[in-house]
Order: structure tokens, then C-alpha cells, then sequence
């Protein structure tokens, strides 16, 4: 009977339309492994922190696509609807928001690998399981251990517009082939730890806390000075205390036209990725703060505006 509810439940999360009705699912599923832990049902915790999972996966994948709001998003109403529900008033933190973003952005195959190992074990979906999840989510399939490159020709862009890519902080030997930087640190030189100079090029790991650290990192090295010029690839998500924090720091800020698909070390184009990407640009002196030269070679990528 129990596995006959869970094939249910998943069913109904499949067909489910409204962001509404997956939140209450993972509502419901939240609560009932609360409750199986309490009583010491195991497998009722187990299913039922599958189930949650999997209703944060849908709830990623439906924000994602969803126009955004005042830093929420529309219920199922036309874009110019004047309606449209921010995430607070449909009761989304930004962290869960954030959260099952990166978990719907990670590839189908891992994704159930990862919650059939859990399952053989015999463990609910814990801190430690969400974190593994989190590190496999690169929501832009960033370049680095992913084995997700950036297209050369916005490395090219880059490089126009510097002059140089002196540096590539987040990086690693197949990544370089592509970026061709005069330095890069990988994942085992820690690149948080080095000193950044010169013209940096930056597309950062997109799990949390690293996305983070690496854009305070950079930031912190354009305002002393080190950094000379600096153009970072992230996610758009400009509501995000890095997204501020980078928009705050650059001069220009490049809105791509459309998704960028990240190539991988053969040259072939991954499917696109459900969030779009800003590109920013830092120079450390007043003179270069904003690049005309940004603008003129990005424009061709997007739009380009002053941050």
C-alpha cells in the first residue's frame, strides 16, 4: 500500500501544472517525513524525503522557466498581467527558491543515481545528501571539474576587450585548452587562497558557498587594485547577495540575447541551460571603470548596460 502512495505521489508531481500545487506537495511530503522520524517509520521516511526532493526538483525546473517578478514570479497568467505573485506571497524563501533551482539543473541520470543510493541505504534525505545534490547542480554547466566549457567565442570577446587573460581562477588543465590563460588555479592549487592580478577571467563553480566566495574574491582584488581588468560569466541571478555584490563592483554589465550552451572537451554543445547569464565588467581604475570597448564587442552578444 505504502509503495502504491509513493508511485502516486510521483505520478501527480509529473503531471502537476501549477507552481502552487508542487509547493503543497513538498509541504505535504516535509511534514510526513517530520512525522515517520518521530515515529521511527523508516521507510516512510525514506519515501517521503524522496518525494520532497523530488517536488523541489519540479519546483526548480517550473520557477526557472517562469518570468520573474519583483523578485518573485507570475502565477500561470500572461506575463503583462498585473496578478503575478512574487515568491513571498506564495510562502518561496529565496533559499528554497535558489535550492531546488540547482537541483532541477542537475543532469536526469545523476540525479536518480544519486536518490537510489540513498535509497539502498536505507536513508531519508539529509543535509549531507542535499549538499552532495548541490555540489552536482551547475545550474550554467560551468567549465571546470563538470567538464562544461565556456564557447571560445565569448573567451574571445573577453580577451578583445582586456587585451590579455592573464588569469583564470576556477579553472583546470582541460579548461585552459579552451581559455588559454597565462595562469590558472585549479582545484587543487585553490584558487581562493592565491593572489588574483593582472586581467582576470572568471567563471566561477556555481554551488554554494563558492559562487560566493570567488565573486567577494574578485571583488575584493579589483578594489585594491590587483586586479587591473576582470570579466566574470555567472548565472543572471541578480537577486542574489553575489549577483549584488558583482553588480555593485562592475562597470558594465552584458544581458546575453539568448542562453549560452557550454560545450564539453570535444566541442560538442550541451542542451540549454534553465537559467539565462550576465556578463560583468571590472576595471580597477576610474578611466577603465566602464569599457567602451565592452560594449562595443558584447553588444553583439546582447544587451549591454551601465551597472
Amino acid at each position: 500500500m505504502q509503495l502504491i502512495k509513493y508511485d502516486a505521489a510521483c505520478r501527480a508531481l509529473a503531471e502537476a501544472k501549477a507552481i502552487d500545487e508542487v509547493k503543497d506537495w513538498r509541504d505535504k511530503a516535509q511534514a510526513l517525513q517530520a512525522y515517520a522520524r518521530q515515529a521511527k517509520n523508516r521507510q516512510l521516511e525514506v519515501d517521503a524525503a524522496e518525494i520532497r526532493i523530488r517536488a523541489e526538483r519540479r519546483l526548480g525546473g517550473m520557477l526557472a522557466e517562469t518570468p520573474k517578478h519583483e523578485g518573485g514570479r507570475p502565477t500561470e497568467k500572461p506575463v503583462d498581467s498585473d496578478d503575478r505573485l512574487t515568491l513571498d506571497e506564495m510562502g518561496i524563501s529565496r533559499d528554497l527558491s535558489s535550492r531546488a533551482q540547482q537541483i532541477a539543473s542537475i543532469a536526469e541520470d545523476e540525479f536518480e543515481a544519486e536518490l537510489a543510493q540513498h535509497r539502498e541505504e536505507q536513508s531519508a534525505v539529509t543535509g549531507r545528501t542535499m549538499e552532495r545534490l548541490a555540489k552536482k547542480a551547475h545550474v550554467a554547466n560551468n567549465s571546470g571539474e563538470n567538464e562544461w566549457y565556456t564557447p571560445s567565442e565569448y573567451i574571445e570577446a573577453a580577451r578583445t576587450v582586456m587585451g590579455s587573460i592573464d588569469l583564470d581562477p576556477a579553472s583546470c588543465e582541460a579548461a585552459n585548452a579552451w581559455v588559454k590563460a597565462d595562469r590558472f588555479y585549479s582545484i587543487d592549487d585553490d584558487g581562493l587562497t592565491q593572489w588574483w592580478g593582472g586581467n582576470v577571467w572568471l567563471n566561477p563553480p556555481y554551488a554554494q558557498p563558492l559562487i560566493g566566495q570567488f565573486c567577494s574574491h574578485l571583488v575584493a582584488a579589483v578594489e585594491s587594485g590587483d586586479v587591473a581588468q576582470a570579466i566574470t560569466l555567472t548565472n543572471n541571478a541578480t537577486e542574489t547577495e553575489w549577483g549584488q555584490q558583482l553588480l555593485g563592483s562592475a562597470g558594465m554589465v552584458c544581458f546575453p540575447s539568448r542562453r549560452i550552451r557550454f560545450i564539453d572537451r570535444h566541442g560538442n554543445k550541451g542542451d540549454s541551460p534553465l537559467q539565462g547569464q550576465m556578463i560583468c565588467y571590472f576595471g580597477s581604475s576610474r578611466e577603465n571603470r566602464r569599457s567602451s570597448r565592452f560594449a562595443d564587442v558584447f553588444s553583439s552578444f546582447g544587451v549591454v548596460v551601465d551597472a
